[in-house]
C-alpha cells in the first residue's frame, strides 16, 4: 500500500506501509506466580517493597525508575518479565508520570553472547541448511533483546519531552519486543540451540548511544530508519524460511512484523509531534539527523522499496 499519507501519518511521509493485520491473542502474560510477587501488588501498588520496624511499607515507584531496572537487568529471563511487568503496571497506572531517576548510557549486558564489533562478525550462512537457519534466528534474536532496551529507554529518557501518550506508546513497544525475543528465544531452543550460543554485535545500542541527548534524533535513527528496514527485509526472510519447510520461524517473523509496523508508526506520530514542539519541518530535519547519526548510510537504508521513507 503505497500512500503519501496524509492522514495519520502527515503529509511529509512516504511509502509501502502495509495494513496491520488483527493482532492475535494478548501480547502480555502474567508477571508473577509466587506469593511474594502477589503480595507486593495488594492494593494496586507498585511491587516495590521496603520492611519498616513492624509492618511492609508499600512504595511507589515513577517510569523512570522502573524503565532503569529493566536496562540494568542483564539476565534475559529476568529481563522479559521486568519489561512484561512494568509494561503492565503502567497500563493499569501502578507507576507514576515521573522523569527524576536517569536512564544509563549502556544497559546491562548477559555473559553471552559475546559481543564483537560489526566488522568482526563471522559472515552469516544463508538461511537454508539447520545451521544457517540457526545463526538467522540467533541474530534475530539479539535484536529483539537489543529492542527491549530501546524502547525502555525512549520512555525512561525522553518520555518528560511529550504528552502522556509517548510514554503509552513506547511501553507497549516494550511489550512486544519482550514477547518477540521470548518466541524467537524458544524456537531457538527447539532447534537445539540457544540465545548465547553465537557471537553477537551491539551496533543497535550504538545509535542509542549517539543520540541518547535528543529525542528527535532517537526517533529519527531507531524507528524511522533501523525498524523501518524491517517492514523492507523481513518479508523475504518469511519467504526463505517457508521455502525451506521452517513454516514455525515463519509465522513468529509474520508476528513479528505486524507488530514493527505499528512501531514505525508510533516513530512517525511522536517525530511529526516533536518537529511541531520545535517549530522545524519533518522531512528537512529527518534527513539532517539521519546523516548527521548514522553516518553515510542514508541512502542504502531508505531506498529500499518496503522502508518507508520522506518524500
Amino acid at each position: 500500500m503505497r500512500s503519501m499519507c496524509s492522514n495519520r501519518f502527515g503529509r511529509w511521509w512516504e511509502g509501502d506501509l502495509p495494513r496491520s493485520p488483527a493482532q492475535a491473542g494478548p501480547q502480555t502474560c502474567a508477571f508473577a506466580r509466587d506469593a511474594r510477587y502477589r503480595l507486593r501488588l495488594f492494593n494496586g501498588l507498585d511491587p516495590c517493597l521496603r520492611r519498616g520496624t513492624d509492618s511492609w511499607i508499600f512504595v511507589t515507584r515513577s517510569i523512570a525508575q522502573a524503565c532503569r531496572t529493566i536496562l540494568l537487568t542483564a539476565e534475559p529471563r529476568a529481563k522479559i518479565m521486568a519489561a512484561r511487568a512494568a509494561a503492565r503496571d503502567w497500563r493499569l497506572g501502578r507507576l507514576t508520570h515521573g522523569f527524576g531517576t536517569p536512564m544509563p548510557d549502556r544497559p546491562a549486558r548477559p555473559e553471552h553472547p559475546e559481543l564483537l564489533p560489526p566488522n568482526q562478525m563471522p559472515k552469516r550462512r544463508k538461511g537454508g541448511s539447520e545451521r544457517g537457519r540457526i545463526a538467522m534466528i540467533h541474530a534475530l534474536t539479539h535484536i529483539e533483546f537489543a529492542a527491549i532496551d530501546l524502547a525502555f529507554d525512549m520512555a525512561g529518557r525522553f518520555g518528560e519531552q511529550f504528552p502522556r501518550g509517548f510514554v503509552d506508546d513506547w511501553m507497549k513497544v516494550g511489550a512486544d519486543e519482550a514477547m518477540h525475543f521470548a518466541l524467537l528465544d524458544r524456537r531457538l531452543k527447539q532447534l537445539g540451540s540457544h540465545y548465547g550460543a553465537l557471537p553477537a554485535h551491539d551496533g543497535l545500542w550504538d545509535a542509542a548511544l549517539a543520540t541518547r541527548h535528543d529525542a528527535l534524533a532517537r526517533l529519527a535513527v531507531v524507528p524511522l530508519v533501523l525498524e523501518a528496514r524491517g517492514l523492507d527485509v523481513t518479508p523475504a526472510m518469511i519467504e526463505r524460511f517457508r521455502a525451506v519447510g521452517d513454516a514455525a520461524t515463519a509465522r513468529i517473523l509474520e508476528r513479528i512484523l505486524s507488530d514493527e509496523i505499528g512501531h514505525v508508526r508510533a516513530g512517525i506520530t511522536w517525530f511529526e509531534s516533536g518537529c511541531a514542539q520545535a517549530n522545524v519541518a519533518p522531512r528537512p530535519r529527518w534527513k539532517y539527523l539521519v546523516q548527521r547519526y548514522f553516518g553515510g548510510c542514508l541512502s542504502r537504508h531508505l531506498t529500499t522499496r518496503r522502508a518507508t521513507q520522506p518524500v
